[in-house]
């Protein structure tokens, strides 16, 4: 069966991801899927840099606000989704072009992971964080050593969340993670996938960028957004985004609206360094400069290796 080909534009936040991915879906008929795990919220518009409109630029966009912020949303769900949305696209002799920062999500979608039903149990998360509290992550981090020995060699002993979410998988399906991992790999991918990354020679280019964004970020209103997010919204995953929860001591009293910036931009940050190293180990991604090349040759370098790829 022939492969559906899929183009992704991946890299750190602030790296200009949309505006290239918009770029090439006006030049290769395509369309755009979203790949960001905050963006699927409605109402998060400026804390998630949320294309508005203009930077859309009459590109249909997919996956974003697309549930409630009270609801939890997978990297499962995700690829439902987004295999929806690529067939979509296709069926209409468009090009999908997937674009985001979650590399958790790009990585599962675009190499197919299968993923085991019925992992999800809050009673089993409620109880195994209650033990958190009392016994400590040691005791948590021994019984997954018992239960899955492999998947404990690879997570750090004091990461709480996935050791809790290790042991959660195993008592709520009676698999293990490892096995969870080892399923991942039973399904061929139906997708041929052409992944652009952006990044910068000079990593304090990108900083400056991110620094210029939050200040923009906080003229938009974000603030406000804030505010009223905490005022109206009961969240789970959603109220972990990059900042909110940067300028709640602000608007607790607990902070100056100056500290608090200062906070936000130094999380998102040490966030875009966590992205770059989760795709650096993709040895396929096709990396570009953003400090050393001009907007126009970015567009063309990365449009004619995309046309040869459709064409091939």
């Amino acid at each position: 069966m022939e492969k559906i080909k899929v183009i992704a534009v991946v890299g750190p936040t602030a790296s200009g991801k949309t505006s290239l991915a918009v770029e090439l879906a006006k030049k290769l008929n395509g369309e755009v899927v979203s790949a960001d795990s905050m963006q699927v919220y409605t109402g998060m518009d400026i804390a998630t840099a949320k294309p508005d409109s203009e930077e859309m630029a009459g590109i249909p966009h997919h996956l974003i606000n697309i549930i409630s912020p009270e609801e939890e949303f997978s990297v499962s769900r995700f690829c439902d989704l987004a295999g929806e949305a690529v067939r979509n696209i296709v069926s209409r002799g468009k090009v999908p072009i997937i674009a985001g920062g979650t590399g958790l999500y790009v990585d599962s979608f675009l190499g197919n992971t299968v993923f085991l039903e019925n992992t999800k149990n809050d009673e089993i998360r409620k109880e195994l964080s209650l033990r958190l509290e009392k016994e400590g992550v040691e005791s948590l981090y021994g019984e997954l050593c018992e239960k899955d020995p492999e998947a404990a060699e690879k997570i750090h002993p004091n990461n709480s969340l996935k050791i809790i979410r290790a042991l959660e998988i195993f008592y709520s399906s009676g698999k293990t993670l490892t096995y969870q991992n080892e399923l991942s790999h039973f399904e061929e991918s139906p997708y041929e996938s052409l992944v652009f990354g952006l990044t910068a020679e000079d990593r304090a280019f990108l900083y400056d960028r991110i620094n210029r964004r939050v200040d923009i970020m906080l003229e938009k209103g974000l603030v406000e957004e804030t505010k009223i997010f905490f005022e109206t919204k009961s969240a789970s995953t959603a109220c972990q985004a990059i900042g909110y929860k940067e300028l709640k001591p602000y608007l607790d009293g607990n902070l100056s609206l100056e500290e608090a910036s200062e906070n936000l931009k130094r999380a998102t940050r040490r966030y875009a360094k966590r992205q770059l190293t989760w795709f650096r180990r993709n040895k396929d991604i096709l990396w570009f400069d953003i400090d050393t090349l001009s907007s126009e040759e970015l567009v063309s370098e990365a449009e004619k290796l995309a046309k040869e790829f459709l064409e091939k």
